[in-house]
């Protein structure tokens, strides 16, 4: 037996009204990821660092590892006046020790591994820079390398 057309139109309408029902309770991408990066925010909220104190089992080898994050601001080997008007914001860090009258810029986003310091009173700066290398926020540490049983002392 044949079914009549209008149960045809009824079954394929309570499909239709089922999917769109279905569809309406799922939330949307933007609900789940916010708005797309490639629009630019109106208003960002400044970009902030945060440096963690070295950790201390690798200080007693003379080895230093920092861990550090950052809100608001991707770490990216971006740079360049072009790169400022990126939304969200993008940079790198700047990393200084012991006072040296130079730095590094490091582009990573990974842990510092430092190796190489003697016992003794250390200090590193960590700057948050934009692609033009302008500084917008820093944090220093300070830590001591303990002197290692049965080496060596120095004296330099």
């Amino acid at each position: 037996m044949m079914a009549h057309p209008l149960t045809y139109f009824l079954l394929l309408s309570c499909l239709i009204a089922g999917a769109a029902l279905q569809a309406a309770a799922q939330p949307s991408a933007r609900d789940i990821l916010g708005a797309p990066a490639v629009v630019p925010l109106t208003s960002e909220p400044p970009p902030k660092l945060y440096v963690d104190p070295p950790l201390p089992e690798p200080l007693a080898l003379g080895r230093v590892v920092v861990q550090y994050r950052t809100d608001n601001l991707r770490i990216v080997p971006v740079y360049g006046p072009a790169a400022l008007d990126v939304s969200p914001r993008i940079g790198h860090i700047h990393v200084t020790i012991d006072d040296a009258p130079w730095h590094w810029a490091d582009a990573s986003g990974e842990p510092l591994i430092l190796n190489g310091f003697p016992p003794g009173p250390h200090r590193i700066l960590i700057e948050l820079a934009d692609p033009t290398h302008h500084i917008i926020d820093r944090k220093a540490i300070s830590f001591v390398v303990p002197e290692q049983k049965g080496a060596p002392v120095s004296h330099h």
